[in-house]
């Protein structure tokens, strides 16, 4: 079962969850686990399938800005890198977005103590026993985070500023290209539905040969609309020269010595 986190009608969350699936994704857990004790909130370590699930449960739906506020902060105190614009591994933070629209949904999580489908197993949390009843005893004693808490555990505090990842011409130490604006396909493709982390919507290239009549081979990632991905197989390429913008050629980086 996935649990979509935050209530467009009240843009509040009743928990936190910190998912991390990467080579030393236990180390930070336990790191977090730890400096959340020490501010006197009580997490709940979850097994998952190639690293785990840190959860903080509320008393009542908080607002989901301030818990991110809270769990970025901290995670920038400790060093623990967040997936996204500082890193391209780290934790993930759910809530994923401070707010959303009516009508979203958000991001959703696998729920606890659900069998992963996947691999067919349920994943337990390392606090009780590998039994349903003391798993349930265990989190129902968990204390839970109050709104005046969080205030206090967030006080001064903002959302920390990350690094922007630099730009493909940056890394290939090519200047930037004065006057050429900047390719935004959500300018150029028709009308766009959300699901889940994309955009969907029709693809050009699949569109030029009387194909993709549902609309939605065409996936945009929201976060990032700079990223995205035809399923039927098309290229890139081919989408952009659909639109009648074409990927540029660069120029060779190799330099033949004599």
């Amino acid at each position: 079962m996935g649990l979509y986190e935050i209530s467009p009608f009240t843009q509040r969350s009743k928990w936190v969850a910190i998912d991390a699936d990467y080579g030393n994704a236990l180390d930070d857990l336990l790191k977090l686990q730890y400096y959340l004790v020490r501010d006197r909130v009580q997490p709940a370590l979850e097994m998952s399938n190639r690293g785990g699930h840190l959860w903080v449960f509320m008393t009542k739906p908080l607002l989901a800005r301030e818990c991110r506020i809270y769990i970025h902060n901290l995670a920038m105190k400790l060093g623990v890198p967040v997936k996204g614009r500082e890193s391209a591994e780290g934790i993930e933070v759910f809530p994923k977005h401070d707010a959303i629209a009516h009508g979203d949904f958000g991001n959703a999580i696998r729920g606890p103590l659900g069998v992963h489908r996947a691999v067919n197993r349920r994943f337990w949390f390392y606090g009780a026993d590998y039994t349903l009843q003391a798993q349930i005893e265990y989190l129902n004693g968990l204390g839970k985070v109050t709104e005046e808490e969080m205030r206090r555990l967030i006080a001064g505090k903002e959302h920390p500023q990350l690094p922007l990842p630099p730009t493909r011409d940056a890394a290939l130490g090519l200047q930037p290209r004065i006057g050429r604006p900047a390719f935004r396909i959500l300018e150029h493709v028709g009308k766009i539905r959300k699901v889940g982390r994309n955009y969907l919507t029709r693809c050009p290239a699949c569109a030029e040969l009387g194909r993709d009549r549902s609309r939605d081979n065409l996936a945009i990632l929201i976060e990032d609309p700079r990223l995205y991905k035809c399923w039927a197989g098309c290229t890139k390429e081919m989408i952009r020269a659909a639109l009648g913008y074409p990927v540029p050629v660069q120029p060779s980086l190799h330099h033949s010595v004599k």
